[in-house]
């Protein structure tokens, strides 16, 4: 049997995805059929004229977050009863 592992990535820059996961070892397993890697703009499920996908941290402070609902918006989407998602923080853990 043929099993294709698919994997959907969501990401403010797709094209960076596309392009990482077309060489080396990810674009022959691909070639071959044996993974699918699928990635989506994290800002087609946000709202708005602008589509702005951060804001200012809550309590103030430098730098942006993420706002929680294009995210969570996205994962309920894309995911189905047999997807496990994996969030990587930008803070490692």
């Amino acid at each position: 049997m043929n099993y294709t592992m698919r994997f959907d990535v969501l990401s403010l820059f797709p094209g960076t995805i596309e392009a990482f996961a077309g060489h080396s070892i990810l674009g022959k397993a691909s070639d071959r059929g044996l993974i699918e890697v699928k990635s989506h703009d994290l800002r087609d499920w946000s709202k708005g004229k602008h589509r702005e996908t951060d804001d200012r941290p809550f309590g103030g402070g430098a730098g942006m977050v993420l706002k929680p609902e294009p995210l969570f918006d996205a994962v309920e989407e894309i995911s189905t009863s047999a997807s496990t998602v994996i969030y990587m923080a930008p803070d490692g853990e």
